[in-house]
């Protein structure tokens, strides 16, 4: 399974020659959805889903399939039986992995803004993208990864998520808003440096691709 990041929460999975993207939000890459046969949005807001791309991408390629939470598949009317609605519980097949998904509600920002669905994707049993939610899969998983920025979180939140969690591995995502100073400084309570959290800490740069060694298979 090799992973390549995009911009902010934007992943594209690759595994037997299929690929899978979680959250092409609009500051994601255009070209995270080249060639892509599955497309999984964790909720609605911009920074994971940008009606516009993913049309396009869609009448691009017929094949093309979608997973996401009610409120998103209402956006994209007129797709048909290619947008799946899913909730915590469901398991599903997308690009040849296998899905579960956890979770029902973004993180709480402040008790006045109101909270919107949604839903984090477990990928082959082994690869946890909770969305914009703190989720624990209540499974033991391999890889992590990890929304390091929001307004919804603090660091040290974040620290208790990995140990609670317990991947082996934790790469960084959500973290468009952050310039040098804050990767930087994040990394350095979230790696070695830091409290520690039981888990490797890495922060892959848009376009960089990981291959998951083979025991996390």
């Amino acid at each position: 399974m090799l992973l390549t990041k995009f911009g902010h929460s934007c992943i594209r999975v690759e595994k037997d020659g299929q690929r899978l993207v979680i959250d092409p939000g609009g500051l994601s890459e255009p070209q995270a959805l080249n060639g892509t046969d599955a497309v999984l949005v964790t909720h609605e807001h911009f920074d994971h889903f940008a009606e516009d791309t993913l049309r396009a991408a869609a009448a691009a390629n017929a094949a093309l399939r979608i997973w996401t939470n009610q409120a998103v598949a209402a956006r994209l009317d007129g797709l048909g039986t290619r947008v799946s609605t899913v909730d915590a519980g469901d398991t599903f097949t997308a690009a040849g992995i296998d899905v579960q998904v956890h979770g029902t509600w973004h993180a709480v920002v402040h008790p006045d803004i109101p909270r919107v669905r949604n839903v984090g994707f477990l990928l082959d049993g082994t690869v946890f993208h909770p969305g914009d939610a703190l989720t624990v899969p209540g499974t033991a998983i391999d890889t992590l990864l990890l929304p390091v920025h929001a307004p919804w979180s603090a660091t040290g939140q974040l620290i208790d998520y990995v140990r609670e969690v317990g991947p082996r591995q934790a790469y960084a995502i959500h973290d468009g808003a952050l310039n040098d100073v804050g990767i930087a400084m994040v990394g350095g309570f979230l790696g070695a440096g830091g409290p520690g959290t039981g888990a490797r800490y890495e922060r892959p740069a848009p376009g960089t691709a990981v291959e998951l060694p083979a025991a996390a298979r």
